[in-house]
């Protein structure tokens, strides 16, 4: 049985649905998809839209109105939903889903950016912090995880387009980098580069700068991570920088059982 799952920052959920994201979700690309950055409260959502396409819909928003929150849609059906890790900040910035597919665990998280200024990179670094905790806890419970999500983090210099201009930007900074390397050394697995070893392949561009799209100088910050208990599962894993709804573009995993 293959399981696929897509990680997807749509930029606000209802301007990606003027663009088209419906008529895409018809098209079947996955079973679950982990969206991020929905900006909108889930009274402002027609979940209709989604179970016509085949897509049981589950949101949590921030607290703040148009602003961060995170979705899962499944045509599985899950046997849990949990919403938040309990870290008041985080929770009230709805920046993590979890869903429990039998012993599979999937999580939608949106990590805090940190380019507004200091006082969100350090909240970025807390969170970081507090995220990497929570991940060691519910290994205890939950054994197989799959972690979708905008890292806003560019993991290696194969991931983005300019290293060296970079090198003192949010998003590349040392201290982000060291904290993906903890990750992949403490029993995760990033599901994009176990498949696909080539230079040039992103999911993120800037949004001011249009010709950075078509000339394809982004960042690859959307990961999809899973316990290395999964790694032989790993069938296949793809970015889609065709699909436009957002200023980000997905990225699918294939877990193969």
């Amino acid at each position: 049985m293959d399981i696929r799952i897509i990680t997807y920052n749509v930029n606000g959920i209802r301007a990606a649905i003027r663009k088209g994201f419906i008529d895409w979700l018809k098209t079947d690309p996955a079973d679950i998809i982990c969206v991020q950055e929905i900006k909108a409260q889930e009274s402002d959502i027609d979940r209709s839209l989604f179970e016509a396409a085949g897509y049981q819909p589950y949101f949590y928003s921030a607290e703040k109105k148009g602003y961060s929150g995170v979705g899962i849609l499944t045509k599985l059906t899950p046997d849990r939903i949990k919403m938040g890790n309990g870290n008041e900040q985080s929770d009230n910035e709805g920046r993590i889903l979890q869903a429990d597919f039998g012993d599979l665990t999937v999580i939608s998280a949106y990590f805090p950016s940190g380019t507004s200024g200091d006082e969100r990179q350090t909240y970025k670094y807390q969170w970081l912090d507090e995220f990497f905790d929570y991940l060691k806890k519910l290994r205890k419970k939950r054994k197989q995880l799959v972690i979708c999500g905008d890292y806003n983090i560019a993991h290696k210099e194969i991931d983005i387009h300019n290293p060296k201009s970079n090198k003192n930007s949010s998003g590349f900074l040392p201290e982000e980098r060291a904290w993906m390397d903890k990750l992949f050394a403490n029993g995760f697995i990033d599901t994009f580069r176990k498949v696909n070893q080539q230079p040039h392949q992103y999911t993120w561009w800037h949004q001011l700068r249009k010709s950075t799209r078509l000339e394809n100088k982004g960042w690859r910050i959307d990961y999809i991570s899973v316990t290395d208990n999964l790694e032989s599962h790993i069938h296949d894993a793809e970015i889609y920088p065709m699909v436009q709804h957002s200023d980000h573009c997905p990225m699918a995993v294939t877990l193969r059982f």
